[in-house]
C-alpha cells in the first residue's frame, strides 16, 4: 500500500522486497494497524520523499535473516518497532537507550517494480506481504499472541502506556487525567489502570470516546464540549488537580489545559505529536511556580525487548485488554476507507490482516 503524492488515495501495487543484508531481515506481515501516523505520511507531514510504504505496527513472522543476525531468527515471531537502539551513542552509553540518537533501519531500500526507491513509513512499510528491517526492529513475543493485537503495541497503544507508566510514572492510588480518548489516550488509560491509579479521569468531546476509555479503566469522565476541562479535573481530584495529565491530543490549548489541570507537584506529560508551526505561550511565573514536571513522551520512553514481551503476556493473562483497541480487521485494499473511518472518529483502529 503505497502513498505516492500528497493527499493522494493510496494505491495496493507490487513491491521488490531484496534478500537481507548484514543485520537485517525480511518478516512475513501477518497484521498491521492503521495508525494516524501513516495518515500524516500521506497528507505530507512529516516529509515530502514520496512514495512512502505505509504502515508501522506490525506483527509477523520472521522469514529471513542476512548476515551477523544472532538475535532472531527464521520462524519468530516479532512485532516490530521503529526505535532499534544503536547501543553506542552517548544516550546508550549514558544507561538512557530509550533516547538513543542513532536508532537502526534497513540499509538497502525497498523499490516498486520500475526501481524507484520506497520511503517506508517509520522505517517499517507493514502494509505490504513482506518487508525489510534491521533486525534489531525485531522484538521476539509469546508466539500464541493473536497477530491483530500484538502489532498494535508496536506503536499507538505502545505510546499510551508508556506515557502512564515509564514518562509519567502513574502508580498506586495516584489520579490521572488523560485528554484525548483515541488509541494513544486509551493506551495511557489502560496503562495507569494496570498500575494501580486510583482515579483515573477520561476528557474528550466525543461521547462514544468517552464510552470507549470506560472500558480501559476510566473511572471518570469529562465531556469537553460541555464543561471546562481544568475545572472538572479540579473538582474530581478535591480541588487540587490530578498527579498526572496527560495530554494525548498534542495542540496549545490542551496542554495548557493539562498545565493548569495537575497538582501542585504534579506532573504533565505530553505524547500528542504537535503540527510544527504550532507554539505555546504560559506565563513563566506560572511554571516556575507550580513545581513538578513538564514531559515529554516520544514512543512512550519504551525500551522494545524490556516492553512488548512483558505487554503480550500480561494481555495473554487477561490483564491488559489489549484486544479492546482492534475496532475492525480489513484487508489491505481497505486502508483508504479506515482513514476516512479514523477521521469521523469511528474506530480505534483498523487492522489490516494478511
Amino acid at each position: 500500500m503505497v502513498a505516492t503524492g500528497k493527499g493522494k488515495p493510496v494505491e495496493v501495487t507490487t513491491i521488490h522486497v531484496p534478500a537481507p543484508g548484514p543485520g537485517e531481515a525480511v518478516v512475513q506481515v501477518q497484521a498491521c494497524g492503521v495508525c494516524h501516523t501513516d495518515l500524516h505520511y500521506r497528507e505530507g507531514g512529516i516529509s515530502d520523499d514520496y512514495p512512502f510504504l505505509l504502515g508501522h505496527e506490525v506483527a509477523g513472522t520472521v522469514a529471513e535473516v542476512g548476515e551477523g543476525v544472532h538475535n532472531v531468527e527464521p520462524g519468530d515471531f516479532v512485532v516490530l518497532n521503529w526505535r532499534a537502539v544503536c547501543g553506542s551513542c552517548r544516550a546508550c552509553n549514558r544507561g538512557r537507550p530509550q533516547y538513543c540518537f542513532a536508532t537502526h533501519n534497513a540499509s538497502q531500500p525497498m523499490t516498486l517494480s520500475d526501481g524507484t526507491p520506497l520511503s517506508p513509513a517509520l522505517g517499517i512499510g507493514g502494509f505490504a506481504e513482506q518487508t525489510l528491517v534491521h533486525s534489531g526492529q525485531c522484538t521476539k513475543v509469546d508466539p500464541a499472541a493473536r497477530p491483530a493485537v500484538a502489532g498494535l503495541l508496536g506503536c499507538g497503544v505502545m505510546a499510551g502506556i508508556g506515557a502512564a507508566v515509564n514518562t509519567g510514572k502513574a502508580g498506586p492510588g495516584d489520579s490521572v487525567a488523560v485528554i484525548g480518548c483515541g488509541g494513544v489516550g486509551d493506551g495511557a488509560i489502560a496503562g495507569a489502570a494496570m498500575t494501580g491509579a486510583r482515579r483515573i479521569i477520561a476528557v474528550d468531546t466525543d461521547a462514544d470516546k468517552l464510552g470507549w476509555a470506560r472500558e480501559f479503566g476510566a473511572t471518570h469522565t469529562v465531556d469537553a464540549s460541555k464543561t471546562d476541562t481544568v475545572d472538572a479535573i479540579r473538582e474530581l481530584t478535591g480541588g487540587n488537580g490530578a498527579d498526572v495529565v496527560i495530554d494525548a491530543v498534542g495542540v496549545p490549548k490542551t496542554y495548557e489545559q493539562a498545565f493548569y489541570a495537575r497538582d501542585l507537584a504534579g506532573t504533565v506529560v505530553l505524547v500528542g505529536v504537535p503540527d510544527p508551526q504550532m507554539r505555546l505561550d504560559l506565563p513563566l511565573l506560572d511554571v516556575f511556580a507550580r513545581g513538578g514536571a513538564l514531559k515529554s513522551s516520544w514512543y512512550g520512553d519504551c525500551l522494545p525487548e524490556r516492553d512488548f514481551p512483558m505487554l503480550t503476556e500480561l494481555y495473554q493473562q487477561g490483564r491488559l485488554p489489549l484486544e479492546k483497541f482492534v475496532t475492525e480487521e480489513i484487508s489491505l485494499d481497505g486502508v483508504e476507507d479506515a482513514f476516512e473511518k479514523m477521521h469521523r472518529g469511528e474506530v480505534l483502529r483498523s487492522v489490516v490482516t494478511f
